[in-house]
């Protein structure tokens, strides 16, 4: 059965409404299945835990950032060691998936970046399969981002054994059909998220890899077909959390975090 999860980025965007209490507390309320702790929000791994655990929140996965966009050899194992922090606290937190967003510069090839990128996984993923935690990244938004459609994803898997894919429908509507894509990579997915989009005119958002320009919207506002990307992910037999991602501010995070759970489970979650 798939599960929903809290994502701690969607609460914390806006600062000034983000509390890391009442985020539990709001967990817990509408009885989602864990919390992906995207960094630390400036306590301790240990300290996190002990939060979650006295709340009775399982820790499902831990996001954390690092650069492999790196063609220098010395730049990319300085990444790579600054990556074992990540993993590190990723097994204090308990959390059995590490997600890190796989980041590009302006005017870079995607085909050259994701290259770059495939060969620090490539690095990583002994340290993380040593730990017990398993490897991810998502499908990245933007017209330049290394990893968005299933070939992009499927290349990683190929050259990286044991790398997984966390599945990202918004991001991946930026290249193609979510619910395809999934489909594609489906054997290889271990965690989601969930999110939204309108399309605006150009230069109002962010240009993807279709050529559009996106703006964020709350889950169910948008132009992603979530209904058939459930139908996909349930035919193939995917049984694990998807995060309830918000990156626009026409809602304070808490109502927009209600009102998605709401929609997702009117589709049947």
């Amino acid at each position: 059965m798939i599960k929903l999860s809290m994502m701690s980025y969607t609460m914390g965007r806006q600062p000034e409404h983000f509390d890391l209490e009442e985020m539990l507390k709001l967990t817990c309320e509408l009885d989602l299945d864990g919390i992906d702790f995207v960094g630390l929000h400036d306590k301790t791994a240990k300290e996190l835990r002990k939060m979650a655990d006295d709340h009775g929140i399982s820790v499902i996965c831990h996001t954390f950032s690092a650069d492999f966009n790196h063609e220098d050899d010395a730049a990319l194992r300085a990444a790579v060691e600054g990556s074992k922090r990540g993993i590190d606290d990723a097994v204090e937190l308990g959390a059995p998936v590490v997600m890190i967003p796989p980041g590009s510069k302006p005017g870079e090839s995607r085909d050259v970046v994701r290259r770059r990128w495939t060969r620090g996984l490539k690095e990583l993923q002994p340290i993380a399969r040593e730990a017990g935690v398993i490897l991810t990244v998502e499908n990245f938004p933007g017209a330049a981002s290394p990893f968005v459609i299933a070939t992009d994803m499927l290349e990683a898997v190929r050259e990286v054994p044991g790398f997984k894919i966390t599945f990202d429908n918004g991001n991946a509507a930026g290249g193609e059909d979510p619910a395809e894509s999934f489909r594609l990579c489906a054997q290889h997915v271990v965690h989601a998220h969930f999110k939204d989009w309108t399309i605006v005119g150009e230069n109002e958002g962010t240009r993807m890899l279709d050529g559009r320009w996106y703006k964020p919207a709350l889950i169910g506002e948008g132009i992603v077909d979530h209904k058939s990307c459930l139908a996909a992910m349930e035919a193939a037999g995917y049984d694990g959390y998807i995060n309830i991602e918000y990156e626009a501010n026409d809602y304070k995070p808490a109502d927009a975090v209600r009102r998605a759970a709401d929609y997702l489970r009117g589709l049947g979650i």
